[in-house]
């Protein structure tokens, strides 16, 4: 090539991978929506490295794009003001996706949270209409809505029993329903319903409480401890989920559940009834948790609905083929802002 031949043109930036760097590294939403041409910077620690400011600073020219996921508390507790701060001076793109608009505990620091990421991100993700206007009320940001994909696949080989009610007890927390009120109301709703109540706890998880062991004791409820990978399997086995967030805003739980084909009652609280129309809700009370009348009801009413199909596998696989599509015009948007800076 002689010197007055113009250079090669060097590659664009969509024949350049786009480094992207999740938080969390890896979990069962981030995984299915990352785009497959993009690279995944880590590390893949269990407490993100990106959290940490000094971390921050030192490596931003390491990444094109930073992608947040919030509702979970590690984050809520460090990405705060001083974090968002040193997104914006490092000039790292933020993109957050809200999957959640509660929390369990200390709603005033959460909400600090959400409003210093929020003011900072390029672009905003959200997986129901609700939550989006929510965010536009609350932090005066449009939200992109994109759907939830896909969370299970149904087992070939297991089927639904008619009149079966499953209630998972979680670990204890401050903020979680009361067990036994949860377990009484759910009970009822069964027994009205013509079916039965079936008690989920984790295997890994802490003992029922005497009043939950009592009843299985009696035979009044089935009593069963599982494994974490054995979860989509035990809600295909359901009639009727409940689901007992005392707050919130989107469930996986719910997503498994329209995936394998099982009813679903949850609270009136949040954007589930956005997320999935087909779901019957029940009230909480003026503490915030189940209004035990209410949910006995929504118990009932769902018993007496037909048993819902597992959702379409094609158009499950479609749907997620989209918000994977979605993620990455949002990556390339914003890294290519960032590339003119």
């Amino acid at each position: 090539m002689s010197p007055a031949d113009p250079a090669p043109p060097g590659p664009t930036l969509t024949e350049v991978p786009i480094r992207v760097a999740t938080i969390p590294f890896s979990d069962p939403y981030v995984d299915v929506v990352l785009p497959g041409d993009v690279v995944r910077v880590g590390p893949p620690a269990a407490r993100s490295p990106w959290l940490d400011v000094a971390h921050l600073e030192t490596h931003a020219a390491e990444v094109d794009v930073l992608h947040l996921h919030t509702g979970y508390a590690e984050s809520a507790e460090l990405a705060g003001e001083c974090w968002a701060e040193t997104i914006r001076r490092t000039g790292v793109p933020l993109v957050i996706t809200v999957h959640q608009l509660r929390a369990e505990a200390n709603q005033a620091q959460y909400d600090a949270h959400l409003a210093a990421v929020l003011s900072t991100a390029e672009v905003v993700l959200t997986l129901t209409p609700g939550a989006a206007d929510e965010i536009a009320e609350r932090f005066g940001r449009t939200a992109i809505v994109v759907a939830h994909p896909s969370a299970a696949v149904p087992h070939p080989e297991l089927g639904a029993e008619r009149g079966l009610v499953g209630l998972r007890l979680g670990r204890p927390s401050s903020a979680a329903p009361d067990p036994d009120a949860l377990v009484r109301a759910a009970l009822s709703g069964a027994v009205s319903g013509g079916g039965r109540l079936r008690v989920l706890v984790d295997a890994d998880g802490p003992c029922p409480d005497t009043v939950v062991a009592e009843l299985a004791g009696r035979g009044e409820v089935e009593l069963v401890r599982y494994a974490r990978d054995e979860w989509p399997a035990q809600l295909q086995q359901l009639h009727v989920a409940v689901l007992p967030e005392p707050c919130g805003t989107h469930s996986r739980d719910l997503e498994i559940c329209r995936d394998v084909g099982t009813r679903v009652v949850v609270p009136g609280c949040g954007w589930f009834a956005d997320q999935w129309a087909d779901v019957v809700g029940y009230g909480t009370d003026e503490r915030g948790g189940p209004d035990a009348v209410s949910l006995s009801a929504a118990v009932g009413a769902a018993l007496a609905r037909p048993m819902v199909p597992p959702a379409d596998r094609a158009w499950r696989t479609a749907q997620q083929a989209a918000v994977v599509r979605v993620h990455a015009d949002v990556y390339r948007q914003v890294a290519g802002d960032r590339s003119w800076v």
